[in-house]
């Protein structure tokens, strides 16, 4: 939603994509611009196709794609339940490279735009006790690596978003309120890392960390350490208390 919010700021029309009756309440936060609720469920083939069906029907060119679903799930591998995990494998990297080969052929057709991918601070790190979603988000951040160099031909930026810890319900839908991320009152907010996002963006920056001071600091402070080292740390926020 405050991505949307950044980019209806900018004078972008938004095309809103969620999977629950929610997302139709959209053009009520966000006014100004026109807004296009889409109801859809991203790990179906039928999903994306919705989405995209959508954005040919107003026979426009597609100024910015926001790559951004994902979710997480807490708890050790050896106790958490396979079904969600694939789901979740299946909404954080399958779905986002099916929008993405569509978005990605549109954009190189016109031969400008932009495209964001939200990954995760999780990328530059193991995540125990998050053991699945950290690596969705380091395939993310890769991809958009990748991506970046390859659209440079057609004149497409591509910039990956890396939150911090965010004060949303993330971890609360993850199953992680018995943890320390359970706690919302130390996390970055919503809008700081919508808008540094989105500023990078069109900065044409090839990454940015999203959050505070101190989140930008812990970045670069991982980027020097051993993954043993990031791992200990993580489990000791990840880990579910007794």
């Amino acid at each position: 939603m405050k991505i949307a919010q950044e980019l209806a700021e900018r004078g972008h029309d938004i095309i809103a994509v969620g999977s629950s009756e929610r997302v139709s309440s959209v053009s009520e936060k966000i006014t100004g611009v026109q807004i296009y609720p889409v109801q859809a469920d991203l790990t179906a083939d039928e999903g994306i196709e919705k989405i995209w069906s959508t954005f040919e029907s107003q026979g426009r060119n597609l100024d910015v794609a926001v790559l951004n679903a994902g979710k997480s799930l807490g708890g050790s591998f050896h106790d958490t339940d396979l079904d969600e995990e694939l789901y979740m494998l299946n909404l954080n990297v399958i779905s986002q490279v099916k929008l993405a080969k569509r978005v990605v052929r549109q954009l190189a057709q016109q031969r400008d735009g932009r495209i964001l991918i939200t990954t995760s601070m999780s990328a530059l790190t193991p995540t125990p006790f998050e053991s699945i979603y950290g690596p969705t988000r380091a395939f993310m951040y890769s991809f958009a690596q990748g991506l970046r160099e390859e659209m440079k031909d057609y004149n497409v930026s591509v910039t990956a978003l890396l939150p911090g810890a965010t004060a949303t319900d993330f971890h609360h839908t993850a199953k992680m309120d018995n943890t320390k991320f359970g706690d919302n009152s130390w996390k970055n907010e919503p809008a700081l890392v919508a808008k540094l996002g989105v500023d990078a963006l069109f900065a044409g920056k090839d990454h940015v960390i999203g959050g505070s001071e101190a989140t930008q600091k812990d970045a670069q402070r991982k980027r020097t350490m051993s993954d043993i080292e990031k791992a200990e740390e993580f489990a000791r926020t990840s880990r579910p208390s007794k």
